[in-house]
Parts: structure tokens; sequence; C-alpha cells
């Protein structure tokens, strides 16, 4: 496994397993996400679960270095794991803690690089391959993290997480199908889990399936309603499908409901203001889109949108100003330049 070329879209180690997410901005990391959604998620990271202490006395260090991280700690831990190395260099253990102790603070390429070093004394387990894989998504190369992710899947397919993980990376690598049969696995380990059911709705309506993604997402709500952990995600994408179909009220309703369960989340703000903005009610959307790109200031489409409001009110001049700036991040998101935002 050699470190990335460039970095990609989500995912999250031999002596770590892996419970629970972080969500964003892993991705987003940092957005994400649900990256492939034009960028609307957070990154979601792994929760850590110590391994049992051993017995040997010369991994004390190892044990200390886990509860810093414990701790979130991450300068701690990470100073105590690299003298533990400076000793003991062929320790795989040390080399994969280290590793997700670099991924915890978004250096995926040195990260990948002690993974590579520990796979040279020991085989990575399956959350190992998950960490892995969630490297290669936050350095957008999204082939490299299916392949890990699919190897830590059929290493361990009880994983949920693993396989939400894939789900998404399928999702942004337009292999829609397969997206499905990856949440579908997800749900049938993890069946409350709301984000992977919004995220199947999505995959289905890339296919044309508008009928079974409103069911998706309407399924994702009624979770939440009966005690599901609560997100705006199927909020969000419930809406934007309404506004697809023109129908804006119904589609504002929901938006409000997202922004009841995140009012930072900017998609909210962004969702909103486009509806406004289609109802040319341009005070409302003006409101909501400088929350959005405030929030999000490297949104290209909430600048863009925010142009058109003051084009429409008589403000070229900040009309202007928005759009060159909605055009200066989109080429340097085509250049490969740009941050993850879900």
């Amino acid at each position: 496994m050699n470190p990335p070329r460039c970095i990609a879209t989500l995912a999250a180690s031999v002596i770590l397993s892996t419970s629970g997410m972080l969500d964003a901005r892993v991705a987003g990391a940092q957005t994400a996400i649900r990256s492939a959604n034009a960028g609307q998620q957070q990154q979601e990271v792994p929760t850590l679960t110590p391994a049992a202490p051993g017995n040997d006395a010369k991994d004390l260090p190892l044990e200390s270095a886990r509860e810093s991280l414990q701790k979130g700690m991450l300068q701690d831990a990470e100073l105590r794991v690299r003298e533990y190395l400076a000793h003991a260099s062929t320790s795989a253990d040390a080399h994969f803690l280290l590793g997700y102790i670099l991924f915890k603070q978004n250096k995926a390429k040195a990260s990948l690089a002690e993974y590579t070093a520990g796979a040279k004394f020991h085989d990575p387990g399956p959350s190992d391959l998950k960490i892995v894989a969630l490297n290669y998504v936050l350095l957008n190369d999204y082939t490299d993290a299916d392949r890990w992710l699919t190897r830590s899947v059929e290493a361990d397919p009880k994983d949920s997480e693993s396989w939400y993980y894939l789900g998404r990376t399928k999702y942004n690598e337009n292999r829609f199908q397969e997206s499905i049969h990856a949440f579908e696995q997800c749900l049938q380990l993890d069946t409350k889990n709301t984000k992977a059911q919004a995220n199947l709705g999505l995959a289905l309506e890339a296919l044309g399936h508008t009928d079974e993604a409103l069911a998706a997402y309407q399924k994702a709500i009624a979770l939440q309603e009966q005690g599901a952990p609560k997100n705006a995600e199927p909020f969000i994408d419930l809406g934007n499908l309404l506004l697809q179909q023109n129908q804006i009220d119904e589609a504002i309703q929901n938006f409000h409901k997202a922004r009841e369960t995140s009012p930072q989340e900017p998609r909210v703000h962004e969702s909103l203001g486009k509806a406004y903005l289609r109802q040319n009610k341009f005070t409302e959307a003006k409101a909501e889109l400088e929350q959005a790109v405030s929030l999000a200031p490297d949104s290209a489409a909430a600048h863009y949108m925010l142009g058109q409001v003051f084009r429409k009110t008589g403000a070229m001049d900040r009309a202007k100003l928005e759009f060159d700036r909605a055009v200066e991040l989109n080429k340097s998101k085509s250049s490969g330049m740009s941050t993850m935002g879900p």
C-alpha cells in the first residue's frame, strides 16, 4: 500500500478496533462525507477502542500512548509512540498505532507511511485496512479507498461502519448499484443507521429511482422519530428531491426541520437560500446564503447563488464579487487544490 496520489473521500488499526463515527470535516474528514454529493457531508472518523493492556512491561509506553489518544491528547500520544519506535522499529503494533494517530490529525500521507512500515512485520487487520482506506478518502483517491474497504469487509463482513464507508466510496465513484448493495449490507447490521438509510436514498435517486429514493428518505426520518440519533441528512436530501420536483413549499418545510436539527450545517442554509431564490424571496434568500458562505466559505454554489440574489436586486458590484469567487473556487476544485467540506 503506497502513499496516495492526491486526497479523496472518506473513511476511517491491528491493535485498534473502531466503533461509532465522528462525522465532518474527515469529511469531511472534513465533507466529507458524502463528498460525492457535492461535498455535502463532513467527514466522519471512527472512534477508537484501545487494545487490552499487554502483560509485557515493554508495552507500557504503547498503553500510555493509547490513554493519551483516548483523552484527545494527540501530540502527546504521537510523541510516546515515536519514542517507543526509536527502540522498537520492528513493532507492527506501534507503527499501526502511530498511523491511526496521524490519521486523526488528518496527516494522510504520513499515516499511510506508518501502515506501510507496519505491514512489513505483521499483516494489517480489518480495522487497520479501514483506516488505510479512509486515508485515501482524505486524499480523494476513491479507487484505492474502494480497494482497501473491500478488503476490510471481506475480512470482517459484520463491520457495519466499513460497509457504510464502502457505500459512500462507491457513490463517489458513480458506482451506484454497488453503493446500494453496500448500504443495504450496513442496514442489515445496523437497522437504525439513519445516515446509511439517507445515503441509500441518494444512490437510488442517482439511478433515477425517484419513488424508492423518496421512501428511503422518509424511512430515515421515521427512524429518527422512533429514537434513532438525530441528524439533518434525510431532511436535506428529501428537501432537495422535492425542490427538483418543484414542490418548493414542501422542500422548505424539510429544510426548516434540518435547520432545527443542525443549525450550523451550511448545506441547510444553502438549500434554503436556493428555495427562497426560486420563490423570488430575495431578502430571505440573501440571509440564508450569507449564512451558508459564512459557515462554508469554499462553497462555489453558495457564492454563485448569492451573486444571483445581488444581481436580481440590482447590487451589480456585489454580484460580480460573488460570481468571481465562485469561478475561482471551481477552478481550484478542478485543479485538485480544494479541500473537502461531508
